[in-house]
């Protein structure tokens, strides 16, 4: 079963995505949301959290190349950032992740 990082997807708003983020020590700015918008399309249009591939390809089709590359995610998310992006965005663990 996949771990949810705040207990209900309709719970999720804006502002609960800036406290989350500030625990976790990122301030969103709009190069965040930009991606954090394309993992929620993701997960409504496929029903599961991307994990890192398919993260990257979504984004690499919806925002161009560049902002798809893991040097780049990892900028605006340190560590983990499908992780991360989904603690933030109020999805469930991606499958890969432990």
């Amino acid at each position: 079963m996949s771990k949810n990082y705040l207990g209900g997807l309709p719970l999720w708003n804006p502002d609960i995505a800036k406290a989350r983020a500030e625990e976790r020590g990122v301030a969103l700015e709009q190069a965040h949301w930009d991606i954090i918008l394309v993992a929620r399309q993701f997960y409504e249009d496929f029903g599961f959290s991307p994990s890192s591939r398919p993260l990257a390809k979504c984004i690499c089709e919806k925002l161009g190349a560049e902002k798809a590359r893991s040097i780049y995610l990892l900028t605006l998310f340190p560590d983990s950032p499908a992780r991360k992006i989904a603690e933030i965005s109020g999805l469930p663990a991606p499958k890969n992740c432990l």
